[in-house]
């Protein structure tokens, strides 16, 4: 009797483990099926996941390139402004230049008049203009022909005269 006891005790703690480690085999079998779902799960994410990077990689090359086709387009806008911008400064430099020439030339013919007119005559047209013109004009003249003009003068008007011509510039005054 103690045999078949024993007999039953080793039956049944032999099946009892057997019984367990069937158990332990169906809760790992579960657990890797749950594994292998969730990898499956982040492999369809890392899909994704690339797949949209490769979007977003290709949709910032092709906005590089339209910024660079367009940077290229303001430096060739640029460039060509500039080249007006030099061609309109040539321009008006020698626009200014010919005008000066102008000036010089209207300043010289009326300053050759009232230098080949006498003083008095000379003394009364003068009076009556402004006296900065005046003094413009007074100023082309050599010295001589302006102290005559200025004696022939009213005294107040050339003394107004002999001021703005002292206020001008020397470059303008002979």
């Amino acid at each position: 009797m103690k045999i078949i006891l024993l007999l039953f005790l080793v039956l049944s703690v032999a099946f009892g483990v057997q019984n367990k480690a069937y158990e332990c085999t169906k809760v790992f079998e579960s657990r890797k099926n749950e594994l292998l779902l969730e990898l499956e799960k982040i492999d369809e994410q890392k899909q994704s996941l690339d797949a949209l990077k490769r979007a977003t990689e290709d949709l910032l090359k092709k906005k590089e390139s339209l910024v660079q086709g367009k940077g290229t387009a303001v430096d060739q806008k640029l460039a060509e402004i500039k080249t007006r911008e030099a061609s309109i400064k040539k321009m008006v430099d020698e626009n200014k230049k010919i005008l000066k020439e102008m000036k010089q030339l209207k300043s010289d013919k009326v300053s050759q008049t009232f230098a080949k007119m006498k003083p008095g005559a000379a003394s009364g047209i003068l009076t009556q203009m402004e006296t900065e013109e005046v003094a413009e004009i007074m100023s082309t003249l050599n010295s001589k022909v302006v102290g005559q003009i200025l004696g022939k003068m009213d005294p107040k008007k050339a003394s107004e005269v002999t001021a703005a011509l002292r206020r001008m510039p020397p470059s303008l005054s002979k």
